[in-house]
């Protein structure tokens, strides 16, 4: 596929079932080709489905679409930073864009309006998890206010080689006592402050 070098105009709108397909298809290149992803298997669009289905209305899916055909271009998502109930008030955020679309400001719009969207949740804190070398991702994540704070070495091994992990992190609210819970996607919808 061709992809237009000419910025794209794009709309952006909380992810359905029915956008697995187009998740899993943009998501593919990344597992099979580099180390971005440290999954070893591109997931199916079933499996993409089911994991969109886990959130339980609770974290966003948001996709990017083209203005003028409403090709799915990119796709960020929310998810729990960790399993135990402590941790309920982070969330680590994710964003992929199509092959080929980078560098044309979708991914800042799109992170920009995941961002807006778990602020207005309620969650205090965002973790976004880089594999290293990866200066296009630390970019985007520094240009919606994510900053460094730490870096494991070589705890992913890929493609015949150990992998260093940066951790970036933007504050979303302030970290109040007693804390408020995060209000689920499926009440606040998706916030985007453009």
């Amino acid at each position: 596929m061709n992809v237009d070098p000419a910025p794209t105009k794009i709309a952006i709108r909380p992810a359905t079932p029915d956008d697995a397909a187009a998740i899993a298809a943009i998501y593919r290149p990344y597992v099979e080709r580099g180390t971005v992803s440290f999954e070893l298997k591109a997931p199916t669009e079933h499996v993409m489905r089911q994991r969109m289905a886990s959130s339980e209305g609770k974290y966003p899916w948001l996709v990017a679409m083209a203005a003028a055909d409403g090709e799915v271009l990119g796709y960020a998502y929310a998810s729990a930073f960790r399993d135990r109930p402590a941790y309920r008030y982070t969330i680590e955020t994710t964003v992929y864009l199509l092959e080929g679309t980078a560098g044309r400001g979708n991914g800042r719009q799109l992170y920009d309006a995941l961002i807006d969207t778990v602020r207005a949740q309620g969650f205090t804190h965002a973790i976004g998890v880089i594999a290293l070398p990866n200066d296009h991702s630390i970019r985007l994540h520094e240009s919606v206010g994510f900053k460094r704070t730490g870096v494991l070495r070589e705890v992913g091994y890929k493609d015949g080689r150990w992998i260093d992990v940066g951790f970036w992190q933007c504050e979303l609210n302030d970290a109040t006592m007693p804390p408020m819970e995060p209000k689920p996607f499926s009440e606040t919808g998706m916030v985007w402050d453009w």
